[in-house]
């Protein structure tokens, strides 16, 4: 058994090990970046723990999620943090009748509460979910932490010559504002950092430390899971 795509398998060849969703989004992220980044980044992450891991299946990617604080920039599409939580809540009642496991790769932080929310009333329904998210230190959005990152996902679809520094104000201190206005409230070109200097060869190295940490996570659940109790 290998790891594989779940869009890819007819349903007697579905293996029952880790289903990983990659969680996203569809919003703005600047005039270089196409607005599924979130989603695009979640898919590369979960295909490259599948391709280490043999009991890992990827499914279908959830593309939409909680992006109010993008609303005013074209293109952006949010279902809110009430329709994520659910959405989340029911795939992962339904995921537990064909996998033992179920992981939640999100890669977009409007998706944080949601997604913890939904772990936590799952895991009280008894089913074994457990969520991730990447912990890159840099600018939080559309600069050249995602920007670098999607050059080594999908370079043909970053538009370097319109990459321009947006807001660079540290998040913590634009989040009251942000909070209320949300991102055109903060930032004109819709970018909360400055994309200047990205390279494919950092998002490589970004890309693979997000696998080695998702991994790890992986590998310490297993062990937890077939740990012998004492006698």
């Amino acid at each position: 058994m290998s790891g594989s795509r779940l869009a890819a398998l007819a349903w007697p060849d579905v293996p029952t090990g880790v289903l990983a969703v990659p969680v996203g989004s569809t919003e703005q992220h600047g005039p270089h970046l196409p607005v599924t980044t979130d989603t695009d980044i979640a898919e590369a992450i979960v295909d490259g723990l599948s391709q280490r891991r043999p009991d890992v299946v990827v499914a279908p990617a959830v593309s939409y999620g909680s992006s109010g604080e993008h609303a005013g920039f074209a293109g952006t599409l949010s279902i809110g943090r009430d329709a994520t939580e659910l959405l989340l809540v029911e795939l992962g009642r339904s995921g537990a009748d064909s996998f033992g496991r179920t992981l939640l790769v999100s890669t977009h932080g409007g998706n944080a509460d949601p997604v913890n929310r939904a772990v936590t009333r799952l895991r009280e329904e008894g089913r074994d979910v457990r969520a991730w998210a990447p912990r890159w230190e840099g600018d939080a959005h559309a600069g050249r932490v995602e920007t670098s990152v999607m050059l080594a996902v999908a370079p043909d679809r970053v538009a370097l010559d319109r990459a321009t520094s947006g807001n660079t104000t540290p998040l913590a201190e634009l989040l009251p504002v942000l909070s209320t206005g949300g991102t055109q409230a903060v930032s004109e070109n819709g970018v909360l950092g400055d994309p200047t200097g990205a390279s494919a060869d950092e998002g490589r190295r970004l890309l693979d430390a997000a696998i080695d940490d998702l991994e790890a996570l992986v590998i310490d659940w297993m062990q937890v899971l077939t740990a012998t109790p004492d006698r």
